[in-house]
């Protein structure tokens, strides 16, 4: 039976599975018994590209079937500094997965530049190995290349987040309707984009210093983005019409 590497980004590991990615995120999201709730989100990694950076005897002892004949469902390799270590190249397939274990694949797609709207605000929840809600007037590529360039006292060298609507807020933060934006303390997000709006030497402000673990999957605009001061790889989210077409069993469940 194969055997496949996953980076997990909540929380932030390396795993060793013999289950295929769709019965991955299931077992990440319910758990064995169906008892556990909670989204997953991973990368499917190219054994190949690294063979080099982890113990594959290990890997091939412990990544067994079980003596009931199930197949092993996680051997966890590292827990630390994971996205750092794996290289761009390595990145396969990224799987989304709702509480209730129905995943979504989303393939690596070329970076378009020109989808920024110019002016637009954005709101970016970074998820590893960071991940607090930042409000930002860079585009995805100025805010990774911003954060994991060296330029800032805290930066960090790679970086993986996504992308969230702000419908009218992202051009008017004051007298935008925020009808359909499903944020709590909108209030306080509208402060933080007209602060970015206002101050000519402000290009980012945290909305949110704690992640809750869970991402309204309704609310992500254009895709996930990760990378770092060199390369950006972006994984492109379908429309809501996109999904119901393609994926309706997601489309449901969020």
């Amino acid at each position: 039976m194969s055997k496949y590497i996953y980076l997990s980004a909540i929380p932030e590991a390396l795993i060793a599975s013999m289950l295929p990615p769709e019965e991955f995120g299931e077992y990440m999201a319910t758990g064995t018994q169906k008892r556990n709730v909670s989204q997953a989100i991973f990368f499917e990694i190219d054994i190949e590209e690294i063979r080099d950076l982890i113990d594959m005897d290990y890997v091939n002892k412990r990544c067994v079937r079980k003596e009931n004949g199930d197949p092993k469902s996680s051997v966890y390799l590292s827990v630390y500094r994971v996205l750092e270590m794996i290289p761009l190249k390595a990145l396969k397939s990224l799987y989304v997965t709702t509480e209730s274990g129905i995943v979504l694949e989303l393939k690596k797609t070329e970076y378009d530049n020109t989808m920024v709207v110019p002016g637009a605000l954005h709101l970016y929840q970074e998820l590893c190995p960071v991940s607090p809600l930042v409000a930002s007037n860079f585009s995805p590529h100025e805010f990774l290349t911003t954060i994991t360039g060296g330029s800032l006292h805290i930066g960090v060298p790679k970086l993986f987040f996504v992308d969230l609507k702000l419908g009218e807020l992202a051009i008017d933060p004051i007298s935008g309707s925020a009808e359909h934006l499903p944020y709590h303390q909108v209030g306080h997000l509208r402060d933080c984009l007209e602060i970015l709006k206002t101050e000519d030497q402000k290009h980012m402000k945290t909305v949110q210093r704690t992640y809750s673990g869970t991402i309204l999957y309704r609310t992500i605009n254009t895709g996930f983005y990760v990378g770092d001061k060199d390369n950006i790889v972006f994984y492109r989210y379908p429309s809501m019409a996109e999904l119901e077409d393609k994926n309706y069993r997601f489309f449901r469940a969020i």
